[in-house]
């Protein structure tokens, strides 16, 4: 164990015993080893409890009714959107929109920056990095626009390569859109480099935050992105709610996504008013339940406190990959001069994925196998998929121990050694 895990676990501010008894699927007589935590997060039982106490005595459609229930559960609602805006330093609530997940977020402003703000001869960066959701996406709406799309490739050590991110921030560049963290690789990207320099281009800057929100502190206003999205089902949330920040003049220069109730102000035969923001954009029945569920997720994360949190998993992610490049025979990818991120991606020699991940399944060992919705970053790697371990705040170290003792299972059922050599995957 590295001191840096040595010194965090003795540290009397982070209390990984009291934890652990916050997560009911701990509760099982044999529950499993999760460290599939860039995928979803376990939630602790105050979050469940809450979401419980909502739909028990406050659920009502909000907004909407002047009875007490209807008043209640637009409090809960709102004290929701108080706690976000809170958590990334907005300037105000009006800048958070409440969504499904980060992946509609980024897609509401690729679709209305591929109607209304894009045209032909304009450009989109993009990275190498990027999950499906900030890539897909942006192809439609350079397809849509005409815009050209563009991708900042990868340089030593899995970073960002920003000789080739100057090189292709032009002034024709309309929109930089990057990751805050690799959910494969655990780059770290300089988020605010790369804003301020975009913003130097008169380029606006969409940020997914998916997996750096559950998991250091966050500040746009001194990011000072234009856009911002993450998922609260990463962050100890239920599904089904996500976040968008924007800049208020960007939000009140666009029209909305949906149409339909709550969004409006007046509607006529033939045109309609739309409400002021944040509820321009949030057309329906929303996900209140998401939301009171997202504040309880924030409340508790806040409780344990983002640095203990940031500090513990960083370190126990390193102790994980420095344990499998102990073994030998096994490729890394994830940076080594760098710091890094709470997953590690690898691949056994001779071991495809899928068969890796199913075999430590029947260990009581959940990781996960593919591309991890990130093809082109995986086709910038020479390999076609990869496995991926993730660590959160809960887990351990003896949990880690249990993985790498997963590895000489793997081999051994499958009669490879340290010796085999690569092949692809």
């Amino acid at each position: 164990m590295n001191e840096d895990l040595r010194h965090i676990l003795r540290h009397p501010d982070f209390d990984l015993n009291a934890v652990r008894k916050d997560f009911p699927y701990l509760d099982e007589p044999h529950p499993v080893i999760y460290l599939d935590n860039a995928a979803t997060t376990q939630r602790p039982r105050q979050v469940l409890e809450r979401l419980g106490a909502f739909y028990g005595h406050e659920n009502a459609n909000p907004l909407r009714g002047n009875h007490r229930l209807s008043l209640s559960a637009t409090e809960a609602y709102e004290k929701a959107r108080i706690a976000v805006a809170k958590r990334i330093h907005a300037d105000s609530t009006s800048e958070i929109i409440f969504t499904r997940n980060a992946t509609e977020s980024l897609n509401l402003v690729a679709y209305l920056f591929a109607l209304y703000v894009l045209k032909p001869g304009d450009e989109v960066l993009i990275t190498r990095l990027e999950h499906h959701s900030n890539a897909v996406n942006w192809q439609f709406a350079c397809r849509q626009s005409g815009a050209t799309l563009k991708y900042v490739e990868l340089g030593e050590d899995f970073q960002l390569d920003m000789a080739d991110f100057d090189a292709k921030l032009t002034d024709r560049t309309k929109v930089v859109a990057f990751s805050a963290a690799s959910n494969v690789i655990a780059t770290l990207p300089p988020v605010k480099e790369m804003v301020r320099k975009a913003r130097a281009r008169g380029a606006v800057t969409v940020v997914d935050g998916a997996q750096y929100v559950p998991h250091e502190a966050v500040d746009v206003q001194d990011l000072d992105c234009d856009f911002f999205a993450f998922s609260g089902h990463k962050m100890c949330a239920p599904f089904g709610i996500g976040v968008l920040y924007g800049k208020r003049a960007w939000l009140e220069k666009l029209p909305p996504f949906l149409y339909g109730g709550e969004m409006i102000e007046y509607v006529n035969d033939a045109d309609s008013t739309y409400a002021e923001l944040p509820y321009k954009y949030e057309a329906g029945t929303m996900n209140v339940g998401g939301a009171v569920g997202l504040h309880a997720a924030i409340d508790y994360l806040d409780g344990i406190g983002m640095d203990a949190i940031a500090a513990y998993e960083k370190a126990l992610a390193t102790y994980l990959a420095e344990g499998l490049d102990a073994k030998g025979g096994i490729d890394l990818y994830r940076p080594r001069q760098h710091e890094a991120g709470t997953m590690v991606a690898f691949n056994i020699h001779g071991a495809h994925p899928h068969d890796v991940s199913t075999i430590m399944d029947a260990s009581d060992v959940a990781i996960r196998s593919g591309h991890h919705c990130t093809q082109p970053l995986h086709r910038g790697l020479c390999i076609g998929s990869s496995c991926r371990a993730s660590v959160a705040f809960y887990n351990t170290v003896e949990e880690v121990d249990a993985f790498l003792d997963a590895v000489d299972t793997v081999r051994e059922v499958m009669g490879l050694s340290p010796d085999t050599p690569a092949e692809e995957v």
